[in-house]
């Protein structure tokens, strides 16, 4: 009995201009990252081209002996796919760019190697657009993208030649507004009726955050951190509640309220909010804001880190400095340092914890699949608002 044959997977290149002023650590994570990206986009990594320079190449982002090399590389995978069926998989679809890159470079480098382009901020926007659930999200991720594709607009108007600048009105004559502008204009007043649409969610957020503040004894702890840190795993293991726990960048984008269990006096509600990345375009942070203000009403943070990856002192500073960017920097925070259980033995755990403790004071370092880690965790967030009370 044969087989069922399996959905055929898109296929992509990741391609990357390591600059200068970029190590080779903080580039090779870089690449692992969007690499991660892809997967949650549902994406097939097959390869990846690299590039040392000083600057991006302002024509294509790569240099033209580099664009050269995908290009052929991308007519051999296309030969093999159509010459060999026993080959596997497609022929690649996607180059996949390790930044934001402007329209003129996306589409002279798509032009050159036959393939769509996809920066790094299209990636993460299209994740986002997919995995946003609540109408709140939804709306978010719209702005995010209609800001995104407003100065492309203009671009594709510009390639469009006289046709693209033509003016409105009879024959194309007269005062009116040219192809771009009319386009322009129409992104900007729906970003403005969309923007109308948060701020009255966002006074709605406003009035429930003072109810649940003005309920006796009630405190709030706010979880932020990198994605796929383990926050929605630690979510669910302090309330008990069933929270989508996935191996995916950007699996929660919507903010999750919960009571912490068991429940303690005073009361103490535990928010999610969506992970934070390196390279995270500002215009998303903004769109994402209320998400994050979570953290802002918050009395604690609970700052997750994953103490297994390699690259965990950069994802840090990342979660930093964005919390200072919402003003949320001087909000009180206990550093949550995660996944300790990667270590293969007792000692050497025992060890990387006492290492960790002694660099970040105050920190506490657990693994979220472990019952006792969690009662520690539950009664050290206790004794922070029961210390507050006393106090008060």
């Amino acid at each position: 009995m044969s087989n069922p044959e399996k959905p055929s997977v898109s296929r992509a290149l990741i391609v990357a201009v390591q600059l200068d002023n970029v190590s080779d650590v903080e580039f090779e994570s870089s690449l692992a990252e969007l690499g991660d990206l892809a997967k949650t986009l549902g994406l097939e990594v097959v390869g990846q081209f690299t590039q040392k320079r000083s600057a991006f190449d302002s024509t294509a982002y790569v240099g033209v002996g580099k664009r050269e090399e995908i290009r052929q590389f991308l007519e051999s995978q296309d030969t093999l796919s159509r010459t060999n069926p026993l080959a596997s998989g497609e022929p690649v679809e996607f180059i996949l760019v390790d930044h934001e890159i402007s329209p003129s470079q996306a589409l002279n480098l798509e032009n050159e190697v036959g393939c769509e382009v996809m920066d790094r901020t299209v990636v993460i926007l299209e994740i986002f657009h997919r995995n946003a659930s609540s109408h709140a999200a939804r709306v978010q991720v719209e702005i995010a993208r209609l800001s995104y594709m407003a100065p492309r607009l203009r671009e594709a108007a510009k390639r469009e030649g006289p046709s693209g600048r033509q003016r409105s009105g009879a024959g194309g004559r007269g005062t009116g507004q040219s192809r771009s502008q009319m386009d322009s204009q129409k992104v900007r007043d729906r970003i403005a009726e969309l923007q109308k649409e948060i701020d009255a969610m966002e006074a709605g957020r406003d009035t429930q955050r003072a109810r649940r503040q003005e309920q006796s004894g009630l405190a709030q702890v706010a979880l932020v951190g990198y994605t796929n840190a383990g926050k929605s795993t630690l979510m669910r293991a302090l309330t008990g509640k069933e929270i989508l726990v996935a191996n995916k960048l950007f699996a929660t984008l919507d903010t999750k309220v919960r009571t912490l269990q068991p429940e303690s006096v005073p009361k103490v509600l535990v928010s999610d909010t969506v992970g934070f990345i390196k390279n995270l375009p500002h215009g998303l942070v903004a769109s994402f804001k209320s998400t994050l203000d979570e953290a802002l009403s918050a009395s604690l943070l609970l700052h997750v880190i994953d103490a297994g990856d390699p690259g965990f002192e950069a994802q840090l500073e990342v979660t930093d400095k964005v919390l200072a960017d919402i003003g949320a920097d001087s909000v009180p925070r206990i550093r949550v340092f995660n996944k300790i259980d990667y270590q293969d033995d007792v000692a050497a755990e025992e060890e990387r914890s006492a290492e960790l403790q002694a660099k970040y004071p105050g920190c506490i370092v657990l693994s979220a699949r472990r019952k006792d880690d969690i009662a520690q965790l539950h009664q050290a967030i206790v004794q922070v608002f029961q210390q507050a009370l006393i106090e008060s």
